[in-house]
């Protein structure tokens, strides 16, 4: 099916794809919460379509440019997850007054008062969440931090309050069912506790915004939760499969690479798929540059994808027999990704594996800012 394609190609199964899709939106119906996916993973507009056809509530993004792009597709509730910057204030501005309904995000008293004068001098009142840390990984402000009221009471006037939002990135670093419940509970719990904080200071917090995808699958209940944000979860990824919330057979996209020469003496088959196509993304480390997959996506037992150069990709042989005559130059291999938004953001464009079979489709991606 895909002997013609000009290597490296990014595949993407699209029935693997809408699996995912349906297992995360059945999920959060389950539990009785709003979603809203992150879709810098994909940043592409069939999948996001796949996404809101099956439920999902608005949208989530990491650059204004997603926003923009979606925005002109369609999609026009957004909230844009990434602490807004001074230089950045006139681009929001522009989607909003086109029509936009996005939400932007702060986590200092100065950002916020210049939100509210940026908004004050161009006629707007801007929709803002505060970001809160529920697990010291990134950014964000604790739950009974004494600036979080003052970050407030700094959004008023043409800057108004909607609520708070965390990300568990911290569950990334977990690999058991067990202590994934507890990441869930700790995020749900602070952030949860961060709006009663507020609420008890006389400001109304009407939103109450979690998610990454391994505490969106694994969290028991998230009372006092309205919304959920996941994006990885749409593909996968090696990270996901060793944090234990997929398989390998669950992870959608893959880079489609060809041999292109061996070393026998050191056992190295080289591809032409180096970290320009995958990444340097390593992810936690156990799966080299990525899994190696034969041209069908099966994994293969003993070949590793250990070193990697810009446009070369050196794979590790264990096992027995002429590589040469195995892996012979010409021959097709695939990668599944350490990390796929990271991946993703190499290729221009996605090659899909129709859901119900027949030759290859092409889905445009974008990328920038």
């Amino acid at each position: 099916m895909h002997n013609n394609l000009e290597t490296p190609a990014l595949l993407l199964d699209e029935g693997r794809m809408q699996r995912n899709i349906e297992r995360m939106q059945n999920r959060m119906n389950q539990l009785g919460v709003a979603f809203r996916p992150h879709v810098k993973t994909s940043k592409c507009l069939e999948v996001v379509r796949r996404q809101m056809a099956a439920g999902a509530r608005g949208i989530t993004v990491s650059t204004l440019k997603e926003a923009e792009e979606f925005f002109r597709a369609g999609v026009d509730d957004i909230l844009y997850a990434v602490a807004i910057v001074p230089n950045k204030l006139d681009h929001a501005l522009k989607l909003i007054r086109a029509g936009l309904r996005l939400t932007l995000l702060v986590e200092s008293v100065a950002m916020a008062e210049q939100v509210a004068i940026h908004g004050a001098a161009n006629g707007v009142c801007y929709d803002v969440l505060i970001e809160i840390d529920t697990d010291g990984h990134r950014s964000g402000v604790k739950p009974a931090d004494p600036l979080l009221p003052q970050i407030a009471a700094a959004l008023q006037g043409s800057a108004r309050l909607k609520g708070v939002m965390t990300h568990a990135g911290a569950s990334y670093d977990l690999n058991t069912p067990e202590a994934l419940a507890a990441m869930a509970e700790q995020e749900r719990s602070r952030c949860v506790a961060a709006a009663e904080n507020l609420r008890a200071a006389g400001h109304a917090c009407e939103v109450v915004s979690v998610g990454s995808t391994p505490t969106a699958l694994s969290a028991r209940h998230l009372k006092g939760v309205t919304e959920v944000r996941a994006g990885v979860y749409v593909f996968f990824d090696m990270v996901m499969a060793d944090v234990g919330v997929c398989t390998s057979d669950d992870v959608a996209i893959s880079v489609l690479c060809t041999v292109i020469g061996h070393q026998p003496d050191q056992g190295w088959i080289i591809t032409d798929g180096g970290w320009m196509a995958m990444s340097r993304d390593l992810g936690h480390q156990s799966h080299g540059y990525g899994l190696v997959c034969d041209a069908d996506g099966k994994p293969v037992d003993g070949l590793a994808f250990g070193k990697a150069n810009q446009e070369h990709g050196v794979l590790q042989w264990t096992g027995e027999g002429d590589i040469s005559q195995m892996f012979p130059v010409g021959s097709s291999l695939r990668i599944l990704p350490n990390h796929a938004c990271a991946t993703g953001a190499q290729h221009g464009q996605y090659h899909v594996i129709p859901q119900k079979g027949g030759e290859l489709k092409v889905w445009p991606r974008f990328s920038g800012w």
